[in-house]
This record gives C-alpha cells, sequence and structure tokens, in this order.
C-alpha cells in the first residue's frame, strides 16, 4: 500500500492512458467494424498477465462485484433511453423471450453440454443458465453505435429481452448452484415461490420507484443542475439495495424503473440521461477490461474445441429453437425471427455469471469460466460484426 501511495501520480496517469485510448477505440471500431465490446477485451487481456501489461489480477469476487455496480448503471441508462410508447406494442413478446425464452435456452443447451463435457446434469444446467441471456451493454452498444433502425419494431423487442432477461439468467444460475450445493434445503414449490417473489417485488417496487422520481425532481427544486445527476445517482442505488433487502430482483427493478422514468417530464431531464449515458460507457469499459484482465489467454486453448462446438451449437440450434417457440404465436414472420434470433449476443452479464462458481467453490469453476469466456468472444465477433449485413439480407432496414 504504501508503494501505491509513493506512486499514485504514476498509477492515475496509467489510468487516465487507459481510459482515453479505450474512449478513442470507439473511432478504431467504427472505422474496421469490430464491436467496441470486443476492442476493451482485448485492451484488457494485453494489460493482464498474459499480456504485455502483465498486470497480475486474479480476483472472481472482487470482478463480481465492481461487475454488479456496473451492470446496475448499464441497464438504469438503458432503460432511460428507452421510451415505453416504443416498447408498449411489443412488451408482452419481451417479457416471454425474458422468461419462457431463457428457461428453454438454458434446457437446450443443458442437454448438449451434459453429452459433450464431463459435467454433471447439474453442472450442465448451471452452464446453460449462465450462457442463456443475451446481453443488454453488447446489444445496446452495437445496434445504438451502428444506429441500425429495424422494422416492425424488431430493434425495440431486442433492447427490451436483452435489458430483462438479465434477472431470469441470475435467479437460474443462484438457483442451480444452491441445489448443487444445498440440495435438501428447498422443494421444487419453495423455488417457484421465490421466482414469483423475486419478480413481483421487483417489477412494483420498479414502477413505483420509476413513478416517485420525477415527483421528487419536482419538488425538491435545488438551485444547482449539477446535483441533479447526484440524486439520481442515489436513488439508482436505493432501489437495486431496497430491491434485493425485500427480496426482490434488482437487476429488473433498476431496468423498469429507468424504463418509467422516461415517460415522465420533469427538471434537468435531459442533464440526468446524458450523465447516465456517459456513467454507462463507462462503466462498460470498466467491466470488460476487467473481465479481459481476469482471464488469461493461454487457459483458453484447452477449451477452444468445446467452445467452438457449444458456441455453434448456441448460435444456430438453442438461441433459435427458444425463438420459434416462443413466438409461434407472434406477429413475426420467418426472416424477423431469424434475425432476432441472430441478435443473441452473449457479453458481460455471461462471464460475470461465470464467476459466481467461483465463490461456491465450485470444482469445475476455472474450466466453466474460460468456456463462457471463449462463446462470448465468438458471440461478439461473429454476430455482432454481422448485425447490418443480416439486416440487410433479410430486408429489415427501414
Amino acid at each position: 500500500m504504501i508503494e501505491i501511495a509513493n506512486n499514485l501520480h504514476i498509477y492515475i496517469v496509467i489510468i487516465g492512458f487507459v481510459l482515453f485510448f479505450s474512449t478513442y477505440a470507439s473511432k478504431i471500431s467504427d472505422k474496421i467494424g469490430v464491436p467496441l465490446l470486443l476492442v476493451f477485451l482485448g485492451i484488457g487481456m494485453l494489460l493482464g498477465s498474459d499480456g504485455i501489461g502483465g498486470i497480475e489480477f486474479d480476483n472472481p469476487t472482487l470482478t463480481q462485484i465492481i461487475s454488479t455496480i456496473a451492470l446496475i448503471f448499464i441497464l438504469y441508462s438503458g432503460g432511460l433511453s428507452t421510451a415505453f410508447k416504443d416498447i408498449k406494442p411489443i412488451i408482452s413478446h419481451g417479457i416471454a423471450l425474458a422468461t419462457i425464452g431463457v428457461v428453454l435456452t438454458m434446457l437446450v443447451m443443458a442437454c448438449f453440454i451434459y453429452l459433450l463435457l464431463d459435467f454433471t446434469f447439474l453442472e450442465s444446467m448451471l452452464l446453460g443458465a449462465i450462457i442463456s441471456s443475451t446481453d443488454a451493454a453488447a446489444v445496446f452498444m452495437i445496434l445504438r453505435s451502428k444506429t441500425i433502425k429495424l422494422k416492425n419494431n424488431i430493434g425495440e423487442l431486442l433492447e427490451l429481452e436483452s435489458g430483462s432477461n438479465d434477472p431470469m439468467a441470475i435467479f437460474l444460475s443462484i438457483a442451480i448452484l444452491q441445489l448443487i450445493f444445498m440440495p435438501d434445503e428447498n422443494t421444487i414449490v419453495d423455488w417457484i415461490i421465490y421466482f414469483i417473489k423475486q419478480f413481483a417485488i421487483g417489477g412494483a417496487l420498479g414502477i413505483l420507484c420509476g413513478y416517485l422520481f420525477p415527483k421528487i425532481c419536482n419538488k425538491i427544486n435545488l438551485s444547482q443542475s449539477g446535483l441533479y445527476p447526484l440524486i439520481s445517482i442515489s436513488w439508482v442505488f436505493i432501489i437495486f439495495g431496497l430491491s434485493v433487502a425485500l427480496g426482490g430482483n434488482g437487476y429488473l427493478s433498476i431496468y423498469i424503473a429507468g424504463i418509467l422514468t422516461n415517460s415522465y417530464e420533469f427538471p434537468n431531464k435531459q442533464n440526468i440521461t446524458s450523465f447516465h449515458d456517459s456513467i454507462a460507457w463507462l462503466m462498460q469499459v470498466l467491466v470488460f477490461l476487467l473481465l479481459g484482465l481476469l482471464v488469461f489467454p493461454s487457459d483458453l486453448k484447452s477449451v477452444a474445441l468445446e467452445s467452438l462446438i457449444l458456441t455453434f451449437i448456441l448460435i444456430v440450434f438453442a438461441r433459435p429453437f427458444s425463438i420459434f417457440a416462443t413466438l409461434i404465436k407472434s406477429k413475426y414472420n420467418t426472416k424477423e425471427k431469424i434475425y432476432i434470433s441472430w441478435v443473441g449476443l452473449r457479453g458481460a452479464v455471461p462471464i460475470i455469471l461465470a464467476t459466481y462458481p467461483y465463490t461456491y467453490g465450485l470444482q469445475s469453476a476455472h474450466s466453466m469460466f474460460n468456456i463462457v469466456f471463449f462463446m462470448v468472444l465468438i458471440s461478439v465477433l461473429v454476430q455482432g460484426m454481422s448485425l447490418s449485413f443480416m439486416a440487410k439480407k433479410l430486408n429489415l432496414v427501414e
């Protein structure tokens, strides 16, 4: 600690350069067509112990804590920039994809994982749950940065799904971990009650807090406009913490609160929205750099073949199956369902969830983390780089 204190200015300069380059990387990303989050992950890997930076970092618990805080702001910003009138026509489909779609993806992947890997069925279910949700940060970042305007509210559906399916994946991952380590503590009925409680409390609190925040901004009448974003930060922390304390799903509360808050007009709304957009970008840079640091690229070779096979199964079978089954009675035609299937981007959330087995002491935790990381890399590279191409190919661009 004394050494860090004495060389604090050096660390500050290094952090400044890393953040500056990570931000400037958006121009590089636009020019070469590589998704920005992949650039951030790459920078993190280069800075790590296997890269030129040589930074020794191997703390999944700290990564999980920082990533949780980052995800709170990413989801809130996503909700805050989503207009309820845009998602209203597709809200039922979005909820179905965020719940039924996640469960179907998990089950299909679990069957293949059990057949292909040396995992127990519960471990296969766990890996399936970890990789089952699309990632809000990835979808928001890529769709918005490429300014793809899609027909028939497809863009709104994809953003709603990605912003609201993380709670389901998190719930399933934790539930399966507890089944592995505490098999006799809960019955099926207990899990159903727990599920209903999490989503009912999380949803209700999100609606309440999303309604209250504009009212608070109208009432407090602060003399300094710069204080409104600080009030917003405190409100985000209160929502998440209160939701979890009451037994709800904090991520769901945050996302719903953001959407509902955006439905009202209140003082400094644009200022608050812009501020949260900047914070969300900072958090995305931070979490992807951190996740890049956490992985050891030399370890990925041992899981490369399994990861490639599982990613292929996820992209061409599990994801399309869950989409076509969930949207079987929807207004979307085959081409639209194919595109919705294709935008099944995996990103930060699966990697964050892959740190959970470490905290429980699961023997296969390291192998799971490497498989998930490799799958995310492939998903972002293959799907993320081809979103515009696929949209034009399927004639879905307005």
